[in-house]
């Protein structure tokens, strides 16, 4: 899936609309998944991608878009990555995912021309 773009989130409504609307919008391949387990299990196509996009909250129980950032920076991913967030900027997990280098941060509710204008 050279070029494509994976999304990590875990609402099961927001990923599947995400993917469409992002895979309309760009023409490219969008690969949805819900956990960091899931991109581990997709990692040859993931690590081929050209923009990641990660919720920092993953879901109770589950390691964070910060853990997912983390893996992904150790397997080498050259591509981008953008976070999404529907928490406070003072919330900690937020807080370290602005100070990562290489990464955006967006809030949700998304704006969607902002979305649409980090995809070009």
């Amino acid at each position: 899936m050279s070029g494509g773009i994976f999304l990590v989130e875990d609402d099961d409504d927001l990923r599947l609309v995400l993917v469409d609307l992002i895979g309309r919008a760009t023409g490219r391949q969008v690969l949805g998944l819900r956990t960091l387990a899931e991109l581990r299990e997709q990692r040859d196509t993931v690590l081929g991608c050209s923009l990641g996009i990660l919720d920092i909250n993953l879901g109770s129980d589950e390691p964070s878009g910060l853990d997912a950032f983390a893996w992904l920076r150790a397997e080498k991913f050259a591509g981008r990555i953008v976070f999404l967030t529907g928490h406070a900027a003072s919330n900690p997990l937020v807080r370290r995912a602005g100070d990562m280098g290489g990464a955006t941060v967006l809030s949700k509710p998304l704006n969607i021309d902002t979305l649409l204008e980090l995809l070009k």
